[in-house]
């Protein structure tokens, strides 16, 4: 749902290519054989650097599930969605520092964007399956581990995938500003009209998981009360692990919002004759999401943390029988 092209004309932008006043760079697509004749803008490696951190994070994931055939659980795959997603985002803004500094051509440029928009937009999205999945593991609890969970699951990345794939490609077959400045968005060379679809898309998405986890919430403090209630009182521990399930869940949306909430709220209201440097403040911090996802979904699990034992030093060995956990155990 981002890019870097982040361009509004002002100083701060003085290295991307789409910079009024820069066209001379975008001729046709060449390697640059002479020093830069102008400075980098630091924001631009900041966004290098996180996106080579989040590669690298979800690199390991993808590996894991990858290499792993315990790993083939509804959950695992969503997760591995995620990963994926976040992998493609993260090297996506590998290329586009590249792209920026060193090629310089709109037709790679265009490419790019919609790469980031169909990456983000995926991860997005995948964060959803994995709020839906969840709310099922625990409103059909006794279904879950049957042949018909894995058939929407299998449905669930379809639609992500494909609508990720159909907003990546929106830019690059024309819906961009190229040829009109004028109807330039934030982010170039994304359309005014575009990135409000972008932004609503992605609060339509939030309203959603808002929803569902506030579902979950009432699903698991109803259940510890009917444990309580079987039991004839309701003991510490009971309080506790509630507790510890509500914090966790707030974690996950509360990080969620306050990554991508900034970004999403400034391309509605933001212009482009605004300068660049709110753009990218709003649009580093959404791109951390993607460097959070690995840790709170992944390697907070111990199967994960076992397989990961296990590629890093094939001699480690669990004794015992290990028990696939269902997303609300995550």
């Amino acid at each position: 749902m981002n890019d870097t092209e982040v361009v509004n004309g002002s100083s701060t932008s003085a290295g991307v290519p789409w910079v009024a006043g820069c066209s001379e760079h975008n001729g046709s697509l060449e390697y640059s054989t002479t020093p830069l004749l102008f400075p980098i803008n630091p924001w631009d490696i900041m966004l290098c650097m996180s996106g080579t951190v989040i590669a690298c994070e979800n690199a390991i994931v993808v590996a894991i599930i990858f290499y792993t055939p315990t790993l083939r659980t509804p959950m695992f795959v969503l997760i591995g969605s995620l990963a994926t997603a976040d992998l493609l985002a993260g090297v996506g803004l590998i290329l586009n520092f590249v792209f920026q500094y060193v090629i310089s051509s709109e037709t790679i440029s265009l490419i790019t964007v919609g790469f980031l928009v169909a990456s983000f937009t995926a991860s997005i999205s995948s964060l959803l399956a994995i709020t839906v999945d969840r709310y099922f593991s625990l409103y059909n609890a006794l279904t879950y581990f049957s042949d018909k969970t894995l058939r929407y699951v299998h449905v669930m990345l379809v639609v992500t995938w494909g609508a990720s794939l159909c907003l990546g490609l929106m830019p690059v077959l024309g819906w961009n500003c190229l040829g009109e400045p004028d109807a330039c968005s934030i982010v170039r060379p994304l359309t005014r009209g575009n990135l409000n679809v972008l932004a609503s898309s992605f609060f339509a998405i939030f309203t959603l998981m808002l929803s569902l986890y506030f579902r979950i919430c009432k699903i698991v403090c109803r259940h510890a009360h009917q444990i309580a209630l079987q039991q004839h009182f309701f003991t510490s521990t009971h309080y506790v692990a509630t507790k510890k399930g509500v914090a966790t869940l707030a974690i996950i949306l509360g990080t969620f919002g306050a990554s991508w909430l900034p970004f999403a709220v400034y391309c509605l209201v933001g212009e482009r004759e605004y300068p660049s440097v709110y753009t990218y403040a709003t649009l580093l911090p959404a791109t951390y999401n993607s460097m959070i996802n690995p840790i709170i979904y992944a390697y907070r699990n111990a199967e994960i943390q076992r397989s990961l034992y296990v590629l890093l030093c094939g001699c480690f060995r669990v004794n015992g029988a290990y028990r696939s956990r269902s997303p609300s155990d995550v």
